[in-house]
């Protein structure tokens, strides 16, 4: 039963990397759930161990942050960020400037996978109208999305993973990881400024109007409530999953929005990918061998809450497999990690999600939907800006929570 195991954990990781099996149509989320229901049938999961092994407050946040974020697309507000940050009087370093701003600071609170795939597509219209070449901007918002979301334990699904399963409060998480994805949102415009100077120019000398779509105010303004009350949820001993779930049920009763249009902006393949891969990664946990490698690690002198062994396993398990799989792996098998070692998984698994355009699903996302709006961003047009931001910003990742004593190098 080991070997079918090991075998299905291989593969199934192996599809993580590559995003697909060659020949057939079945993505990430259907390999990782094409592998847990293997797993099942064969009985390496028991019946009691499937529902144990699925952390169930998680998938219960991201739902519910998910929901949240429906609301205020529904409301208009991304769209009418997304324009008036390209129709702003400011000149084009000044305009990347407040995407990155706007593109971090929202997903600090909201969830980064969805801030960009509302943005994108109204920004590259807008930017189209102001004569701009979109693909600088929007390697700036995959960019700021993810080093913002690193800050706090919403921001994104490794976070609320690393603060589900290590008990983490809001606040500490806060102080801890806020620096870094500061300091990585500064890295993002630095370098994509530097890269594409000269090219960041109007191509055309009259925009052409574009009007912001308009805001419903009453469903904005019950988004905002929303969410300082999900925050005080985060921010206080109050229960969280259940302090969520009420939120996202208060979102759906609405005399306009439907709530199938709301739950239809929910991703739901996400939510599938995550409950998969806890059962892959718990059976692997089940045999003891992950277990094992970690204490022979440990007693090699690798202990895993090292700066020089977690930085580099970050880098390359983000950008193989993705940042999600990798943190959730890693928390399966990494026995009682220390609360700075948390801290160090959250923001260095983030801010290396920026090195490739396969590092995280938001850089994804926004090559997608910019191709759906006629503009194309190629794997070689990030990784220009990828690398050095990445790079650059995970140095002094590695300087701040070694400073602060958060882990060893």
């Amino acid at each position: 039963m080991t070997l079918l195991i090991l075998a299905i954990f291989v593969l199934v990781y192996l599809g993580m990397a590559i995003g697909r099996f060659p020949g057939l149509q079945i993505d990430r989320t259907g390999i990782a759930l094409l592998g847990a229901v293997i797993l099942a049938l064969a009985g390496a999961m028991p019946a009691d161990a499937l529902g144990a092994a699925v952390d169930y407050p998680t998938l219960f946040i991201l739902l519910g942050l998910m929901i949240l974020s429906a609301q205020f697309e529904l409301a208009g507000f991304y769209g009418w960020c997304a324009i008036r940050l390209a129709q702003t009087a400011h000149g084009p370093v000044a305009l990347l400037a407040l995407v990155v701003a706007v593109g971090g600071g929202l997903s600090a609170v909201l969830a980064n996978d969805v801030v960009v795939f509302a943005m994108t597509p109204l920004l590259c219209a807008g930017l189209a109208a102001r004569g701009l070449d979109a693909r600088p901007y929007l390697i700036a918002l995959a960019g700021a999305a993810n080093a913002g979301s690193a800050a706090t334990i919403i921001g994104n699904p490794q976070n609320i993973l690393i603060g589900q399963l290590g008990r983490l409060d809001f606040w500490p998480f806060l102080a801890a990881c806020g620096v870094p994805a500061l300091l990585g949102m500064v890295c993002v415009f630095a370098t994509v400024a530097w890269v594409w100077r000269g090219r960041l120019e109007l191509l055309r000398t009259a925009p052409l109007p574009l009007a912001p779509p308009d805001l419903d105010l009453w469903h904005l303004k019950k988004a905002l409530l929303a969410t300082v009350a999900l925050l005080v949820f985060f921010a206080t001993p109050l229960p969280q999953e259940e302090g969520v779930l009420a939120v996202a049920a208060a979102m759906l009763v609405s005399r306009r929005f439907a709530s199938r249009r709301m739950l239809g902006l929910v991703d739901w393949h996400l939510l599938v990918l995550f409950a998969a891969l806890f059962v892959v990664t718990a059976a692997l946990a089940r045999t003891g061998l992950p277990g094992d490698l970690v204490q022979r690690l440990a007693d090699g002198g690798w202990p895993l809450d090292r700066l020089s062994v977690l930085a580099p396993l970050s880098l390359v398990a983000s950008n193989s497999i993705g940042n999600v799989p990798a943190v959730l792996l890693l928390m399966q098998v990494w026995p009682s990690p220390p609360e700075g070692a948390l801290y160090a998984l959250a923001v260095l698994s983030t801010l290396s999600g920026n090195l490739l355009l396969l590092g995280s699903l938001a850089n994804l996302i926004v090559v997608e939907r910019a191709a759906a709006s006629g503009v194309r961003l190629g794997f070689a047009d990030h990784a220009r800006c990828g690398i050095p931001m990445t790079l650059a910003s995970l140095v002094l990742a590695i300087g701040w929570l070694w400073f602060m004593g958060h882990a060893g190098m």
